[in-house]
């Protein structure tokens, strides 16, 4: 089982961009064996420190082997919607490991 740990950060204002990009993608998760398994909108008292910006969200998703992770990024309905996450994202970071 391979996990992905993504810390997503908004452009100030995109949240709705964003959020019709995810309603999306999120559901073709599935549809290439992987699952949501956490999707976090911290709030800033959630933070106990930080040296960085705060994300938006975070999300942890799990998908048995690297070939679906590739299909699900290539996924055409995936790519109509694109734009919408360029606009509303300002960066992300992606940690991609195993369970020990």
């Amino acid at each position: 089982m391979i996990y992905i740990t993504q810390l997503i950060f908004i452009k100030e204002g995109q949240e709705e961009l964003f959020h019709q990009f995810e309603d999306v993608a999120i559901p073709l998760i599935a549809k290439y064996n992987g699952q949501l398994l956490l999707r976090v909108r911290p709030q800033s008292s959630a933070f106990v420190e930080s040296n960085m910006d705060k994300p938006y969200e975070i999300h942890l998703v799990s998908f048995p082997q690297q070939e679906d992770i590739d299909r699900f990024m290539r996924d055409e309905e995936r790519k109509k919607f694109l734009h919408l996450k360029e606009k509303s994202i300002k960066s992300s970071i992606l940690i991609q490991g195993k369970k020990l």
